[in-house]
């Protein structure tokens, strides 16, 4: 394809500048021409019939006249600069017409494909007047993404010529985590997590610090009854003590082969991070320092650990661009950074896929030496298609194959967890919804058990 044939496939793909014949132009032209054609089996001489067909084209072209000039159209986005991935938000373009003559237009932002859109969006520009257009769009993949152009196509008030024109905008988009959870619990934790009852209250006898007098509910320990408070209040009233302040928690997020895989709305990274976030956040609200640590077959991201709710921004512009790499990842090799990095005891979070982990045995002697100094933790997602599989009736011969490879491949895993778990090494497992969830309630668990 040539230069001057490319530069006019894209002006008809809204992509260049020029003047274009519009739809209603050709729609009318295309009624004229089938209707002449119908009145050449007459008399009517060609000349008539060629006459008319010209004498239409240039008066066509008096639209041309009441057309607004480029230099007279200026456009403006307004576009957020951090979009979470899968919330909608709007968008508003700007659109000026310093001219004297009134217009329709249509606009195409320069989106990625990633982004979903619903393009053109059209508007009516009056004559020197500034006119609003606002469209909806998603972000679906993380990372930074710069948008460059605004194209617009407007047409006078008899819409047969139309003018394109492309205004040039620079603007920085960075797509980052969903904070759905994380502004759930900052929110109103006690509903993000049933802070109050049994659940959360058990704790060693006589840890933590007094923070509150509150009601008494059910699983409370009675030795904490506040019985003046009981007394004056005419209902049971218990103290609450929260655990010491100040502590370590380092999270380790693997950005490898097997957390790529795909599950029901997002894939198993996805999930992570935004698990991942969940936890400093609530680690940083108590007052802990929390690092991360990202890695895949070497280190990705290190964050050192810092308290403070600054040190959840500094977090999140740090790992919300990481993808999942085709390639296997190194625990051994982290394992042995994170000794060097990390000095001071802690509480390490490793979100993971534990199938994979558990059949890497040179892990163990160096998660053994992390052990002695460290609690380690580590948080998988569900497979959920092997859980179907065991739940299945065995109906057929093929069935009950599947299910019994199904029930022994979750056997095997229950035998390595239990070996990796007999040295002091607790793995859990959760549902890919409910993964936030249980990561902040195993890292509260842990905080008032004071085994840190």
């Amino acid at each position: 394809m040539t230069r001057s044939s490319k530069s006019l496939w894209a002006r008809f793909l809204f992509q260049d500048r020029g003047i274009l014949p519009s739809r209603r132009l050709l729609i009318i032209y295309l009624l004229l021409s089938a209707a002449l054609i119908v009145l050449s089996f007459t008399d009517i001489s060609w000349v008539y019939l060629i006459s008319v067909n010209v004498l239409f084209i240039l008066a066509s072209f008096f639209d041309l006249f009441f057309l607004p000039k480029r230099q007279d159209i200026e456009a403006i986005r307004d576009i957020a600069d951090e979009m979470e991935r899968g919330l909608n938000y709007q968008v508003t373009i700007e659109f000026k017409n310093t001219s004297a003559c009134p217009c329709t237009f249509r606009v195409i932002d320069d989106l990625p494909q990633s982004f979903q859109q619903n393009f053109p969006v059209r508007g009516l520009a009056k004559a020197n007047t500034l006119s609003r257009i606002a469209y909806e769009t998603t972000a679906t993949v993380r990372g930074k993404y710069e948008l460059e152009t605004i194209y617009i196509r407007y047409a006078s008030r008899f819409g047969f010529w139309e003018r394109q024109t492309a205004v040039e905008q620079s603007d920085m988009i960075k797509v980052i985590p969903d904070l759905s959870e994380t502004r759930h619990y900052l929110e109103n934790a006690q509903k993000f997590l049933l802070y109050e009852g049994s659940k959360i209250r058990r704790r060693q006898s006589g840890t933590g610090e007094f923070s509150r007098i509150r009601n008494y509910v059910v699983g409370d320990d009675p030795r904490k009854i506040n019985w003046r408070q009981t007394a004056k209040m005419q209902e049971v009233m218990t103290n609450e003590y929260e655990p010491e302040h100040g502590k370590y928690i380092t999270i380790l997020i693997d950005c490898g082969r097997m957390m790529g895989a795909e599950l029901k709305e997002a894939n198993r990274l996805e999930k992570s991070l935004e698990a991942s976030i969940t936890v400093a956040a609530a680690a940083l609200k108590n007052g802990d320092y929390v690092g991360v640590l990202a890695f895949s077959n070497d280190i990705k991201v290190f964050v050192p650990p810092e308290k403070g709710m600054d040190q959840l921004q500094k977090i999140l512009q740090s790992i919300y661009h990481l993808q999942a790499d085709a390639k296997e990842s190194n625990y051994a090799g982290v394992m042995n950074y994170l000794q060097t990095v990390q000095k001071k005891r802690s509480l390490i979070l490793l979100f993971s896929d534990i199938h994979t982990f558990l059949h890497e045995e040179s892990t163990l002697h160096y998660v053994k030496r992390l052990r002695q100094k460290h609690l380690f933790l580590m948080i998988g997602i569900e497979d959920d298609a092997l859980a179907r599989e065991t739940r299945q009736s065995p109906d057929t011969v093929h069935l009950a194959m599947r299910k019994s490879i199904a029930q022994q491949q979750v056997q095997v895993k229950k035998r390595e967890k239990a070996k990796w778990e007999a040295q002091g090494l607790v793995m859990i497992e959760a549902k890919e919804e409910k993964l936030a969830t249980e990561a902040v309630s195993q890292y509260i668990h842990w905080m008032n058990q004071g085994l840190l």
